[in-house]
C-alpha cells in the first residue's frame, strides 16, 4: 500500500506565504505525476498545479506567478510554495500521485487533506 502524508497548512493573512509539502511512501516502484488540488466550501474541486516527473508543470490560471510546484523525486515528495494569498485561496488542499507498484500498474494516490484559511 502507499500512504500519503501532507503537511503545512494552516491560517494566513491576506499577502502571506505558506508552503504544503506532500510526501508518499510504502510500495513504490516510481511516482510519475504529482499535483495538488483544492476545494472550497460549496465548490468543486480543482486542479491547483501538477508537475511531471520530469519536472514539467502546469498551474491554474488563477495561481500562476503566485504558486510553485516543485518535487524531490528521492524522498518522493512534493511541494506548493503559496506567496501573495488571496482570501479566494481558502480551502482544503489535496495532494496525490501517480504510483508505479512492483506490479506495473499505475494506480492514483490521494493525501487526506489539508486546511488552508486565509483570512485577517
Amino acid at each position: 500500500q502507499v500512504q500519503l502524508v501532507e503537511s503545512g497548512g494552516g491560517l494566513v493573512q491576506p499577502g502571506g506565504s505558506l508552503r504544503l509539502s506532500c510526501a508518499a511512501s510504502g510500495r513504490i516502484f516510481s511516482v510519475n505525476a504529482m499535483g495538488w488540488y483544492r476545494q472550497a466550501p460549496g465548490k468543486q474541486r480543482e486542479v491547483v498545479a501538477v508537475i511531471t516527473s520530469g519536472g514539467t508543470t502546469n498551474y491554474a490560471d488563477s495561481v500562476k506567478g503566485r504558486f510553485t510546484i516543485s518535487r524531490d523525486n528521492a524522498k518522493n515528495t512534493v511541494y506548493l510554495q503559496m506567496n501573495s494569498l488571496k482570501p479566494e485561496d481558502t480551502a482544503v488542499y489535496r495532494c496525490n500521485a501517480r504510483v508505479r507498484g512492483s506490479d506495473q500498474y499505475e494506480r492514483v494516490f490521494w493525501a487526506q487533506g489539508t486546511q488552508v484559511t486565509v483570512s485577517s
